[in-house]
């Protein structure tokens, strides 16, 4: 290890320079010793992304590649996640966790039911008001489901529905966040960026964790839904859009030859490779330079993986892309599909898009009936004809879905026409992956206000989901700050109806 004293070049020195030349640089050779024992040292690059390389076909290992498959804890059951957030807070009293004694003792108060403080996001609490939406039981399980959501109903026998679910904010963002990365603060790495971190991904030319938000905007926390946090932002979701070309700016300006391109890469990457030199651990100029190479690649084979239109008529229709109120979410149901088929390893789909909050989300405060009967509509099609597609293909077995969303809503009525946010229960549900379906895990109590019987939170749901992928969320850790961070944090119990 070389390092020049450069007086000319500079006036003062650094701390580090200081304690390098100072003794002959023993005290250096401790200062390297303690930072290594303490895991704060730069990594050691066994090859730089942007080394050059030679543009293969689309399944094509290519040396290199920081996101190449990684050995998990245990055997799996699952290599990929589909994740379907329905964003602005679904109500669980109109959808999964029918509750006949919000018809019982419709118009009295809550508080008169139970315990402690009624706490409600934007004021006007009312009665408790029955759901508008008739429940149905379906099934050889025979699990009720509300009318909104008739193509779901026909797969309960496949799907584990998880009636206990609760989180710690009544604020979109803040509950959203704790739902994508487990912390109810920014800055931290979403469920997408550890999978991705702990498994790499099977594909070389596509992205390993992939976004698709909305058609009407993005989703409540926007791009921090799907960041890396404090890891190397090479682990950041990448965000497609359902038309057109899937990334802005993915293809070459017009008369640029494939060789062409490459040289510049080549050159890119040297002159990148000298600035790591200079400053090792880098993770931003990092990724920056596996995405470049990765944009070369995709240049192929991303427009081709989200490409529908080579798809039959009747898988089309399958999905709803037929009908132009299923088609938008619909679409990107299909090309989740042909992702993970392709080896993307954790897609993200947002239904529901800030456009207007009220009406474009599920955050149902001033018409429930409207708002909840609309985005039930445009999700429940593509939705079953997602899970019908990944059975008839073999690919339920070896695919996660996850179908949740920030929280809850109130059992009592908003201005009579409403319902406002409730963190306090939820429901979440889980299909493929082995999962035992037709199953009912938890409740809430008599009104749906509270978690009450095996309550699960998002540290829970994101153990499970690791176990599932195989992983043991304890020992998937990076280490930030002095501290092996966690997914989880210091929380999280597997469920064991949806593991065992």
């Amino acid at each position: 290890m070389s390092h020049q004293c450069g007086c000319h070049e500079k006036t003062f020195w650094s701390r580090r320079d200081f304690l390098f030349q100072s003794g002959g640089g023993l005290a250096g050779v401790a200062l390297a010793h303690l930072l290594d024992r303490e895991g704060l040292l730069a990594a050691e690059r066994a090859g730089l992304a942007g080394d050059p390389q030679v543009l293969g076909p689309c399944d094509e290992a290519v040396p290199g590649n920081p996101f190449a498959p990684r050995a998990p804890h245990f055997a799996p059951r699952a290599t990929a996640v589909i994740s379907l957030f329905m964003s602005g807070g679904v109500s669980h009293v109109d959808t999964f966790d029918p509750k006949p004694a919000l018809t019982r003792y419709a118009g009295q108060p809550l508080d008169s039911h139970v315990d402690g403080n009624i706490v409600v996001r934007q004021g006007y609490p009312g009665p408790l008001m029955p759901s508008p939406f008739s429940f149905d039981r379906y099934g050889e399980s025979g699990i009720e489901v509300s009318e909104i959501f008739p193509h779901i109903a026909k797969h309960v026998d496949e799907i584990a529905f998880i009636r206990s679910m609760y989180g710690r904010s009544n604020d979109h963002v803040q509950a959203t966040y704790e739902m994508q990365t487990g912390q109810i603060r920014m800055g931290f790495p979403s469920v997408g960026s550890w999978v991705t971190y702990g498994l790499g991904s099977e594909s070389s030319s596509l992205p390993a964790f992939v976004v698709m938000t909305d058609y009407r905007g993005g989703p409540l926390g926007g791009p921090n839904d799907w960041a890396a946090g404090f890891m190397p932002a090479s682990y950041q979701g990448t965000q497609f859009r359902a038309s057109g070309d899937p990334i802005v700016d993915l293809e070459p300006p017009q008369g640029m030859t494939p060789e062409a391109q490459r040289a510049r890469l080549d050159v890119l990457a040297k002159l990148n490779e000298m600035d790591m030199e200079k400053h090792p651990g880098n993770s931003e100029l990092s990724a920056r330079i596996s995405s470049y190479e990765l944009a070369y690649r995709m240049q192929g084979c991303a427009p081709e993986a989200i490409d529908v239109s080579s798809e039959s008529d009747l898988t089309k229709k399958l999905y709803g892309l037929d009908n132009e109120l299923t088609e938008p979410f619909g679409r990107q149901c299909l090309m989740a599909r042909r992702l993970v088929e392709r080896g993307v390893r954790f897609v993200q789909l947002f239904q529901g898009g800030l456009g207007n909050q009220n009406t474009d989300t599920w955050d149902a405060h001033s018409n429930l009936v409207e708002n909840h009967t609309q985005h039930a509509a445009e999700s429940d099609l593509p939705i079953a004809g997602l899970l019908t597609d990944l059975k008839a293909r073999g690919l339920l077995d070896t695919t996660l879905i996850v179908w949740h969303g920030e929280f809850g809503r109130m059992p009592i009525s908003q201005r009579g026409v409403g319902r406002d946010h409730n963190p306090g229960a939820m429901t979440a549900w889980m299909a493929g992956a082995g999962i035992k379906g037709g199953q009912v895990i938890g409740a809430t109590d008599d009104f749906g206000y509270k978690a009450l019987e095996q309550p699960v939170s998002a540290h829970d749901l994101h153990a499970t989901m690791l176990h599932l992928l195989g992983m043991d969320h304890t020992k998937l850790t990076y280490r930030f700050s002095g501290r092996d961070m966690r997914l989880t944090d210091v929380a999280g119990t597997l469920i064991p109806q949806i593991v065992g």
